[in-house]
């Protein structure tokens, strides 16, 4: 029996490469299908893409409240605990799928895929596009629709994964403009971006593994100094900090949808001492594991 603090995980023709890889829906239409699920706390094993081209609520990953507004556009990556507001009346698209569908031995497409758009350390999950780049994301999502439509072969799924690269990077153009025009970007910015996107790849691999912060810099051919410097001016974090927020993150969504107690979920993330942990969780959230757990369910 489902404990009821754990979550719902969602899969997308889970081992069953025949069934689409991806699936795209009218936004307002799926909300007022699947609006009683979606809108309870819930995790996927693909990537979704949320547009919401008109409304005004808020959406919530992983533990925060972001605002909805028209033209917000969400990125949901694999295992991230999110979900919708209340509201049914909002007008947009929302896109599902599998991480074979797009990558597909393109490194290019899998570093936008996984530290660009999605699971990027030092941007919110959501950026807003204007009228301008409207019009161009339109056309891919009408091309992708006509496909749909047509006979399945296997020219389908490679103009599928075209269209969706194209929409991805028109929107990540867009943001790239967005950061430069408000000052965001700057070329020491760029120029670092690089060791700091390998750091937090790093980090994505090892942080239940109690490795130090000289170890990582050790990993990245950088002193601790420089680490710690890169961090400070990009996301006014330190390292170690860093790495206590990952390893909270995941304490956060083991504890919803895991059915382990305390000691158990504070031993598969590196802590020998179940008391520790508690300790540790408390200290970066102001309250215990099994206070948070109830929180949720």
């Amino acid at each position: 029996m489902k404990n009821k603090s754990e979550i719902t995980e969602y899969h997308l023709s889970q081992n069953q490469p025949a069934k689409p890889q991806f699936e795209i829906f009218e936004l307002g239409q799926y909300l007022r299908r699947h609006g009683a699920n979606a809108s309870k706390p819930h995790i996927h094993s693909f990537y979704q893409i949320i547009w919401f081209k008109t409304g005004h609520g808020e959406h919530y990953v992983d533990f925060k409240a972001y605002d909805v507004q028209d033209n917000s556009i969400f990125f949901i990556a694999k295992n991230q605990v999110h979900y919708f507001d209340s509201g049914t009346e909002y007008a947009g698209v929302l896109m599902h799928f599998n991480e074979s569908f797009i990558v597909d031995n393109d490194s290019k497409i899998e570093y936008l895929l996984k530290q660009d758009l999605f699971n990027n350390p030092f941007q919110i999950p959501t950026c807003c596009v204007n009228s301008n780049v409207n019009s161009i994301l339109d056309e891919y999502l009408k091309l992708i629709r006509l496909e749909l439509n047509n006979e399945k072969d296997w020219y389908q799924n490679e103009l599928l994964r075209n269209y969706l690269k194209a929409f991805l990077i028109q929107v990540q153009r867009r943001r790239r403009e967005f950061e430069k025009i408000s000052g965001q970007s700057s070329p020491v910015k760029d120029d670092k971006r690089r060791q700091l996107l390998q750091f937090t790849d790093l980090l994505e691999k090892n942080y239940k593994d109690g490795m130090t912060v000289a170890e990582y810099a050790d990993k990245m051919n950088i002193s601790s100094r420089t680490l710690a410097d890169l961090t400070k001016h990009l996301l006014g974090k330190s390292p170690s900090l860093m790495i206590h927020e990952r390893t909270i993150l995941e304490a956060k969504r083991m504890l919803i949808h895991m059915p382990l107690n305390v000691n158990e979920i504070g031993y598969r993330l590196g802590f020998e001492d179940a008391s520790y942990f508690v300790k540790f969780f408390k200290k970066y959230t102001d309250m215990s594991p099994m206070e948070f757990r109830k929180t949720i369910s």
